[in-house]
């Protein structure tokens, strides 16, 4: 059917849109930044306008909803006065439902909580038939919550935490969100609960995480007069989150966030949600594949926890074929990658801390081959993807691409804690110079 993701550029947002193009729908991606989603009808559109807004829901059946304006002054009013006109806008469409993502908690004190869930009666008090989903902690890469997660764990082996780290969560794999998401499209319209298998609090996923990603135990020291909003100054020096948003979610910790009505959800639904283990594996599972993919999309900085270093050199016309070809004679030699001195140099100082590279050269390069200190992940016309394997600091990706005009080269790194980002900071210097030397010796090569 044909339906409209409204609020498509975020992290709910764009995985859903994913999944309804996969399961075969015709999918509008709305946003006030017009999506770029492979398969999607991406448009920009505000949603405060609903003139516009009619003409992007026209000949839709079903939207999803999936707005928030944390960053904004008066959120909690904006975000009323949007769901309000949203309401009138899908009826004058002629939608036949709405699916809106809100947040659990019974009488919430946080603004943050209270605003999501009268943005369900807003949206409930138009004519359009309402699924409302309410969630806590969503757990997937590039989730603001996941990701102060991500951040506080790698990077402190010691804490100083508020009480609100005992509170009662329940917390649900990005995955299993999506599917209770589509799910939603058939069933009676009205609120409903979903979480993961496991009731739990942040102190216990903070050691749930240590544990999935290899990390020593993390201490964590409970200091009961360390308000929250004191905490939130706190995390803005360990995470580079969006501390707009991140303080009106830590705000929100003092809730408990938990599935109370769990036979309405179960009747209703076909889901089986991961356990809190699970859903921290799969979230960096889900990533490292989606590294696989779309490397040499990535931009220079740091993403979702990830380090990148995006170097462009220009090519002559006769140079892409003779580059592609170089391409398949990787292994077996420091000299392919250029530098020699500093790859050797770099072996050697892993060989101290319990790496250990070995110069190999497969008979192909193909997805799954090994080769030197790497495994390749993607071999297309021009292009070649590695992965590191035996590599201490973290997770390492080095890419290229070459076209008619230019060779594209990223590396990127998903540090693993302490130890992983003392090696990104401490290198942050030289890393540019020294993929633009890889990029121009990589040229060099092909001429």
């Amino acid at each position: 059917m044909r339906i409209a993701v409204v609020g498509a550029n975020g992290f709910v947002g764009r995985a859903l849109t994913v999944a309804l193009i996969e399961a075969g729908h015709d999918v509008i991606a709305l946003s006030r930044r017009a999506p770029e989603i492979a398969g999607a009808d991406g448009r920009s559109v505000d949603v405060a306008d609903e003139t516009s807004l009619r003409g992007a829901l026209a000949g839709c059946e079903i939207s999803f909803y999936l707005v928030h304006s944390l960053s904004s002054g008066d959120f909690r009013a904006r975000d009323r006065r949007l769901a309000a006109g949203f309401g009138v806008a899908a009826a004058a469409a002629g939608l036949r439902r709405i699916v809106y993502l809100g947040g659990l908690g019974h009488d919430p004190e946080s603004e943050h909580l209270a605003s999501r869930q009268e943005v369900g009666t807003a949206l409930a008090s138009g004519d359009v038939p309402v699924v409302e989903l309410r969630a806590a902690v969503v757990l997937g890469a590039g989730s603001i919550s996941f990701e102060m997660l991500r951040y506080l764990t790698e990077r402190l082996p010691f804490m100083v935490c508020p009480r609100w780290v005992r509170t009662a969560i329940q917390p649900i794999a990005a995955a299993d969100v999506i599917r209770y998401l589509i799910g939603a499209m058939d069933v009676e319209p009205g609120v409903y609960e979903v979480g993961g298998a496991d009731v739990t609090s942040y102190r216990e996923m903070i050691a749930a995480y240590a544990a999935v990603r290899g990390l020593r135990r993390r201490r964590i020291l409970d200091v009961p007069y360390l308000t929250p909003r004191l905490s939130s100054y706190w995390l803005d020096l360990v995470t580079p989150v969006d501390r707009r948003v991140s303080h009106a979610l830590i705000e929100s910790l003092v809730t408990e966030v938990i599935v109370e009505d769990h036979t309405r959800t179960d009747t209703a639904f076909a889901v089986e949600p991961l356990g809190l283990a699970e859903a921290l594996l799969a979230a960096l599972d889900d990533q490292a594949l989606e590294l696989d993919h779309d490397l040499l999309g990535r931009r220079s900085g740091l993403q979702d926890g990830v380090y990148t270093v995006r170097v462009v050199a220009p090519l002559s016309s006769a140079t892409p074929t003779r580059l592609d070809a170089d391409l398949e004679r990787i292994g077996g030699s420091y000299s392919w990658y250029g530098l020699t001195f500093a790859w050797r140099l770099r072996a050697l100082i892993g060989r101290v801390v319990g790496e250990y590279w070995k110069l190999s050269s497969p008979k192909e390069i193909v997805p799954g081959a090994y080769v030197d200190w790497w495994r390749v992940v993607r071999r297309d016309p021009g292009t070649l993807v590695l992965r590191a394997i035996r590599w201490l600091p973290g997770e390492a990706w080095l890419g290229y691409r070459c076209d008619e005009e230019e060779l594209v080269q990223v590396g990127s790194l998903r540090p693993k804690g302490i130890p992983g980002f003392l090696y990104w900071t401490l290198l942050r210097p030289v890393h540019r110079r020294v993929f633009q030397a890889l990029a121009r010796h990589r040229v060099a090569r092909a001429g």
